[in-house]
């Protein structure tokens, strides 16, 4: 008898660890699927990309893919695609991705969805959605701008108009007429985030006004603003990611928006079973978002003002408006 129940403990032990093996094994799959403005946009779907092959090679148990929609039409395809090929998480890189991926979710209860920059989903049970206090780096950067301007004149140009894309404008404006109540901030709603061409057109008529700043926060046509701005030598202002390495002499700072972080965590959590829908909020306080890292053309009488800024933020001393009424000089919402 002792013999047998040792030969059963042995052979319960062995399953077992076979089991703990497999589930250890487990390969991950998450599906990023990008919006219109393409997965090289320089910006927050190329950060959002860059942030789960980071997370695959340092984790093989992960295994990453993208689709890149060219149009709106592509964003329910695609999907799809990942539904169908049994992907444990699927990423929608934006609030244009919003009523595609509510759909989906609707009809695939099973199936865990992440969102960027969308919080009309929260109330889902399988979609998490991955928010950005966007408006604080907005107001940082904003600081900046009305600090070294000389012209007094200062540009903004939004890729579109909406409640999320509307913070990042009316947080750098409150920062630039914090700093500088006399300027003028000129603003253009591009209504498109693939335009290079565009953005270039908008930044130079700016700059033709008296434009020596001139913040983006238009993805890819964002790139025309910074390609704008290199060959007139005046200030540009990337966002999302640190877009310096661009025009090295022109780009001043960046808004950053940690979507690779954001992508990383959620991912992470689908494999540690901790999933959770509903609103996660990035911001200043947990490292969210900020002012980009390389500062070297900020004077350093203005990054005191920015830190000084930055940690009332943190410690709830200062509030950044989020209301287009707060800040009646934001025009694209008319």
């Amino acid at each position: 008898m002792k013999k047998f129940l040792s030969l059963v403990l042995a052979l319960c032990m062995a399953l077992a660890m076979v089991s703990f093996a497999s589930a250890e094994s487990k390969t991950i799959r998450i599906g990023m699927v990008t919006d219109v403005g393409g997965v090289n946009d320089k910006s927050f779907n190329q950060t959002s990309w860059e942030g789960l092959q980071a997370l695959a090679a340092e984790d093989s148990s992960f295994e990453v893919n993208y689709l890149e929609s060219k149009t709106d039409a592509d964003y329910q395809t695609n999907i799809n695609t990942f539904i169908e090929e049994g992907y444990d998480l699927i990423i929608a890189v934006g609030y244009m991705l919003a009523d595609a991926t509510r759909e989906a979710a609707q009809d695939n209860p099973d199936q865990l969805f992440a969102i960027i920059d969308d919080s009309t989903n929260e109330d889902l049970p399988n979609v998490a959605c991955l928010m950005f206090a966007q408006e604080q780096a907005s107001y940082l950067v904003g600081l900046v701008a009305g600090s070294v301007t000389e012209s007094n004149t200062v540009g903004y140009v939004q890729g579109m108009v909406s409640d999320q894309m509307n913070l990042f404008g009316i947080g750098y404006i409150a920062g630039v007429l914090e700093v500088n109540p006399e300027a003028t901030v000129l603003q253009y709603n591009a209504n498109n985030f693939g335009d290079i061409a565009g953005g270039t057109t908008a930044a130079k008529d700016m700059i033709t006004k008296g434009a020596d700043v001139i913040y983006h926060a238009a993805g890819g046509t964002g790139l025309g603003v910074i390609n704008a701005c290199d060959e007139e030598g005046i200030w540009a202002i990337g966002v999302d990611t640190d877009q310096s390495p661009l025009s090295p002499d022109h780009v001043i700072t960046s808004a950053m928006k940690r979507v690779d972080t954001a992508s990383q965590d959620i991912s992470k959590a689908v494999k540690d079973g901790t999933f959770t829908a509903g609103v996660h909020l990035y911001d200043l306080s947990n490292g969210g978002v900020d002012l980009a890292p390389t500062r070297d053309h900020i004077p350093a009488e203005v990054l005191e003002v920015v830190e000084a800024a930055k940690a009332a933020i943190i410690a709830g001393e200062k509030s950044v408006p989020t209301d287009v009424a707060d800040v009646p000089v934001f025009t694209l919402d008319d």
